[in-house]
């Protein structure tokens, strides 16, 4: 592939940072604090545009209403406050599994309190949506029984079915409903969307301007995500990704942490439904799902885009006219060889090369070290801490 092909490629190659990335998370046995950790939504904001000016390919930032916006908050400032730090607002993430209402489901449930409750949560956030002007509605459901018998489970299809439905007719004409798919956790019996195919269904059922997402780190150990990923492309019903990387089940670990050699083989799928089938690929969005519960939060966050930038190189170098020939004559050794050596190939100078025609610095990790950032924000924020009486975060990262 010629270089102005490549660097055109990673011109459109734009990423979503998460808010909820840049806040202080845990796990079900507890959260552990950073001192340089946003605490509000301008902060999160404000680290996000960060990371955008130091990589130049994350624009927006995914917002979970609940996490982000409170009652009484002004959806335009918030936008605002955005584009002041140089981003925008991308999805809106209803929030459909935390409070008690929704113990036995939110869509799903068999609790007409629960159901009505999601019902008034998602058209506030269709709200925000159109306010902030965001063009994705991105649905996780937590929904599921842990027991046989708990409920009927074509009865809870039904529910969904017809809440996806409704939603969807709610949305304004410039925006895509995303539908993702998760094996178990919280509900540890049956799911009610489970994996790639319920779905696909759903969004089929739930209109035009449905489609799936799948996030790297919700399917069974062995699962084929690239499969996956070229079948929903083929059928015109891939909406996006959430992107992180696990080693047992939803881990939320920094992409390619693990198994780099898988999201490369994603991005292949990606990249020769383009080439080779003549499939539109420029509307799938590429979003970063992840809880940095360790790693500091703006270096998490640039390390896996960073990182995406570079699997996604590698895979628009593969050599499709190669490639084809092989399989042609079912050589499996060369045709492996093809996309074994665009993934053992160096892109860093090519990237410094690309981030240089932008006026970036080669190595954003050293320019954002370097920059004092997180020196300012962490004396900046446990003093904001402090004057609102929360607890200060520990001195050590």
């Amino acid at each position: 592939m010629r270089q102005e092909k490549l660097f055109s490629l990673l011109d459109a190659f734009q990423i979503e940072t998460p808010s909820w990335g840049y806040a202080d998370t845990g796990t079900r046995f507890g959260k552990f604090l950073q001192p340089a950790a946003a605490s509000t939504v301008e902060e999160k904001l404000a680290d996000a545009g960060v990371v955008h000016r130091l990589t130049g390919c994350c624009p927006s930032v995914a917002v979970h209403v609940l996490w982000d916006f409170k009652a009484g908050d002004d959806p335009a400032q918030v936008a605002e406050m955005a584009r002041r730090n140089g981003v925008r607002i991308g999805s809106i993430n209803p929030n459909l599994f935390q409070d008690q209402v929704y113990k036995f489901g939110s869509a799903c449930s068999s609790d007409p309190k629960a159901r009505a409750e999601a019902d008034r949560h998602v058209q506030e956030s269709l709200r925000i949506g159109r306010e902030t002007h965001s063009d994705l509605l991105s649905f996780w459901m937590a929904d599921g029984t842990n027991y046989p018998g708990q409920d009927d489970i074509v009865t809870r299809k039904k529910r969904m079915e017809a809440a996806l439905k409704s939603w969807h007719d709610a949305m304004p004409e410039t925006m895509t409903m995303l539908v993702e798919y998760k094996p178990f956790e919280p509900a540890f019996y049956a799911t009610d969307i489970a994996d790639w195919g319920m779905a696909y269904l759903y969004a089929k059922q739930a209109g035009p301007r449905a489609k799936v997402l799948v996030d790297t780190g919700h399917h069974l150990p062995g699962a084929n995500i690239e499969q996956i990923v070229a079948w929903l492309i083929d059928e015109d019903m891939l909406g996006g990704f959430h992107f992180n990387d696990r080693k047992y089940a939803d881990d939320d670990l920094t992409l390619g942490s693990i198994d780099p050699y898988a999201v490369f083989r994603i991005f292949h799928e990606i990249r020769t439904a383009a080439e080779i089938h003549g499939r539109d690929v420029s509307k799938i969005a590429y979003m970063i799902d992840q809880s940095h519960n360790l790693k500091p939060k703006i270096e998490a966050m640039i390390q896996t885009v960073t990182t995406a930038q570079e699997l996604y190189a590698k895979a628009c170098l593969v050599d499709h006219a190669k490639l084809q020939d092989a399989q042609a004559q079912r050589n499996i050794v060369d045709a492996e060889e093809c996309l074994r050596a665009a993934f053992y190939t160096d892109v860093k100078p090519l990237l410094a090369q690309w981030r240089s025609g932008h006026s970036l610095a080669a190595d954003p990790m050293a320019a954002y070290r370097a920059s004092g950032y997180v020196e300012k924000i962490t004396a900046e924020r446990e003093a904001a801490r402090k004057e609102r009486g929360e607890n200060s975060s520990p001195a050590y990262a």
